[in-house]
């Protein structure tokens, strides 16, 4: 039993196997620790199988907010070693209803080390929080890393599945707002073609940098929610990418290619302000 508001590390070691079953980490019990197998994280899962408009019992929807198999909303997060999943299979062309997530942060300060994050529409929701995704594997078709939280995602491998349609949706809605994605010397794969990322808010910003995006990309490479005043205020940045979908000569105009000097300030832990809290993580 981790106690409310506790203010020491509590390191949970999962034994391999596959446990089916929701998890929720409230907000009052920070500092806790999932440790499954670092070499092997497909041994040690964590699965279920909601979806967004499956009914509950008042008669209304779930959503996609509750669909979440594990969701954590307590700070200084831990995860190494160990697969988060969502079982459901998104319909072609993403047909509202079957967004299922894998996994829900909303703390902050969270750390996630050689983690797999399977699912189809909507796998990951980095929702709030600064957050350090660091030689995990992500894995969906559609919007499926997604959200307004500050997360730096380095080494990471991007697994597009099934129909594909975009990889993250990031909903900053303000200039003021420091949240953002961030894929540095990630690799990006798949079958289908997909947008790089959509413009979820008013000022979503997306940044790929010295990443190998070795799929194809959709005319445009980003894309504005159908909202064309969005292209004047996103941040939609790419910096010295390469592979067969860094080829910026069919990008949308309104996304841009980075200088050092504009890439900067998203290549590291500045981004996060992870230089201290990432001690605390550990």
């Amino acid at each position: 039993m981790v106690p409310e508001y506790n203010a020491e590390r509590v390191k949970i070691h999962i034994l391999p196997g596959v446990y089916r079953e929701k998890v929720h980490i409230p907000a009052n019990k920070p500092y806790i620790s999932f440790i499954g197998d670092e070499y092997e994280a497909s041994t040690t899962v964590i699965t279920w199988h909601d979806k967004s408009s499956d009914q509950v019992p008042n008669g209304g929807w779930l959503g996609t907010w509750n669909s979440a198999s594990v969701a954590v909303e307590s700070d200084y997060f831990c995860a190494t070693g160990i697969t988060f999943e969502n079982t459901v299979v998104a319909e072609i062309g993403g047909v509202n209803g079957y967004q299922a997530v894998a996994f829900r942060i909303s703390g902050e300060k969270a750390m996630f080390y050689k983690v797999r994050f399977l699912g189809s529409q909507d796998t990951l929701l980095d929702e709030s929080g600064s957050h350090y995704f660091f030689q995990c594997y992500i894995q969906g078709s559609i919007d499926f890393i997604f959200g307004n939280a500050r997360s730096l995602y380095q080494e990471c491998g991007i697994q597009v599945v099934g129909d594909g349609y975009a990889i993250a949706a990031q909903h900053r809605n303000s200039a003021a707002d420091e949240t953002g994605f961030s894929f540095v010397n990630c690799t990006v794969s798949g079958a289908r073609a997909v947008y790089l990322g959509r413009a979820w808010g008013n000022y979503s910003r997306i940044i790929y940098a010295h990443s190998e995006i070795d799929i194809d990309v959709r005319q445009g490479g980003w894309e504005d929610w159908r909202v064309p005043s969005r292209r004047n205020t996103v941040v939609f940045g790419e910096y010295e990418c390469r592979g067969r979908g860094a080829d910026r000569s069919r990008r949308a105009q309104w996304s841009k290619a980075l200088s050092y000097w504009e890439a900067r300030p998203f290549l590291d832990m500045a981004f996060i302000s992870g230089e201290q809290w990432l001690k605390l993580s550990s």
